[in-house]
Order: C-alpha cells, then structure tokens, then sequence
C-alpha cells in the first residue's frame, strides 16, 4: 500500500512539473532586460541575418521577414525556409500576423523596429540587437543565447572564424592585394567601405583596401565622377536588383562607360560581379560562409568546408 501511494505521489509530482511553464531566463539587450523562455519553441525573427543565425543554430523560425532578394526567401535559404510564415519586412512588420503565430519569443533590432517595441513585447518576450551592418556576430550571439542555443551559436561562429584563418593562411601574398567593393541599385552607385558585411569580412581575413576606401564607414553615394576610386588589384561589385531591371541598367550604363572600362583593376581581368545578397543584402552567418566560398574559388584556394 505504501509503494502505491508513493508511486500516486510521484505521478501527481511528475504532472505538476510538466504542467508548470519553462523556467525563464534574464537577457540584456538593446531596449533592456527581458525574461525569456529557457526553451522556446515559436520564434519570430525580424531581421534578414537573424534568420540565418537561428537556421544556423538548427533553429526554423514560425515567422520571419521577406528577404530584401527573392519570393520570399533568399535563394541560399529558401529550401530551409519553406514553411516559415512572413510577417511583413523589417522596416514594415506586420504585428497581426505575428500576434497570430502565437509566439513565445521576438527577435528584432533597434534600429529597425524601437518605435514597435512596446506593441511587439505585448505580443511576446521581444529580444532586440542594437544595429545592423558590421555586427553580424554580435547580433548573432544575442539570437541565439536568446533562442535556447547559445551553444550552436558559438559553435557557428568559431566554425567560421576557423575558416578565416585558414584561408587568411593559404591566401599568403595575395592579402596585399588592395579590394575595392562597390554596389548598384535603381539610380544609385555606391562605394562601399569597411562597416560593411563584405568590409568586415575581408578585413578579418587581412586584406588590404584602396586608400580612398580604407575608412571605418559605410559608404558614399557617388557619380560617376567618383569612377576611378573604385581602382584597386580586385575589385568586387554587386547589383541589387529587385526585378525591373533598373538595378542592371544602372550596372550596365556605368560599367560600359569609357572611365570604367579604363580602370587598371578592369583591363587586369579582375573585376567581379558577385552576388549582392551573399555580399551585402543577407548580412548572416550563411551568407558569410557563401562569400567565403567565393574568395576561395576566384583565389583558387582549397576549400575550408
């Protein structure tokens, strides 16, 4: 009789624990102090590169933001992202579509969403990075400490920074190249400078940039005046296009007129259309890994994965 009144008092126990929510946890971030689930299981996530930090970290969100590029999804992640929900883009969420997820937890940005927070952190527990561009990493440890998977997390990025060593190691001489990087858009030239996702990137692996674009900055619009800074030993350009064909006009007008077309970097057969949302647009971990990739292949270097 007394085991049997244990074994009820085990299971009324065991029941009681099951029945009690998950233990939460304190996370600092840009907008403060939220408690968030230690396991959380409906994530929406409000950025492009926080996307690929949770898929990275073996994470599918229930909600996401459209990509910048792609319906709706970025080529590299679409397959992963196919039963993902999108609610809205990052400069214009759609806060009913995320409160019908039913989420247990938001992860956003400041920089795009503070004027929403409070309306978001109503819906649920909302975890918010300070700024975008360069701080990938950054960002990505907050997602995913945030997620429950601050382990993956680390594990990705030391994965990555691993392989910024290595190619940094077998690139030897060809780091004392100077790379210059540029981005077309509907109308608009840009140069582009080191607080870029590219800039950072190559940065961290050593290479060396044009004097004109050596500046702990974005980027400057520019003319096509402004054509000869875009010299360097490689240049790397991508073309943001969303589908009428402006971007690539654009592309096309400069990049057949004469003042490119003289550049030292163009006659040396070292000018490259690269992919924008693997250079620029995405911003994440698996866009990271893709452009590594690409510098492999156009320095013929070994693969590192």
């Amino acid at each position: 009789m007394k085991l049997f009144r244990r074994a009820v008092l085990a299971g009324i126990a065991l029941a009681a624990l099951l029945a009690m929510p998950a233990m939460a946890r304190e996370i600092t971030h840009a907008m403060g102090v939220t408690e968030v689930p230690d396991n959380p299981q409906r994530i929406v996530v409000l950025t492009n590169e926080g996307t690929e930090a949770l898929l990275a970290a073996g994470i599918t969100p229930v909600g996401a933001v459209r990509s910048w590029l792609g319906d709706p999804w970025y080529a590299h992640i679409a397959a992963q992202m196919a039963d993902v929900t999108v609610v809205g883009e990052e400069s214009a969420v759609n806060l009913e579509a995320i409160a019908a997820l039913e989420p247990d937890l938001i992860l956003g940005n400041k920089t795009r969403q503070e004027k929403i927070y409070d309306q978001l952190s109503a819906i649920a527990p909302t975890v918010m990075s300070e700024r975008l561009r360069g701080d990938w990493k950054i960002n990505m440890a907050l997602y995913t400490d945030a997620a429950g998977k601050g382990a993956e997390g680390e594990a990705a990025l030391a994965a990555f920074d691993a392989r910024v060593d290595k190619i940094a190691e077998a690139a030897g001489p060809a780091l004392q190249e100077r790379i210059s990087l540029g981005r077309f858009m509907a109308s608009l030239t840009r140069i582009y400078y080191k607080d870029t996702f590219a800039g950072l990137i190559l940065g961290e692996i050593g290479f060396a940039r044009p004097a004109v674009q050596d500046k702990d900055e974005f980027a400057d619009d520019v003319g096509k005046e402004r054509i000869p800074d875009f010299d360097g030993d490689r240049l790397f350009y991508f073309v943001y296009e969303t589908g009428d064909g402006a971007a690539e006009a654009q592309a096309n007008d400069w990049t057949s007129d004469p003042l490119w077309q003289n550049l030292p970097v163009v006659k040396a057969g070292k000018a490259h259309a690269v992919d924008d949302a693997v250079w620029n647009t995405a911003g994440g971990i698996i866009a990271a890994n893709l452009l590594l990739d690409d510098l492999e292949e156009i320095y013929e270097l070994a693969p590192t994965r």
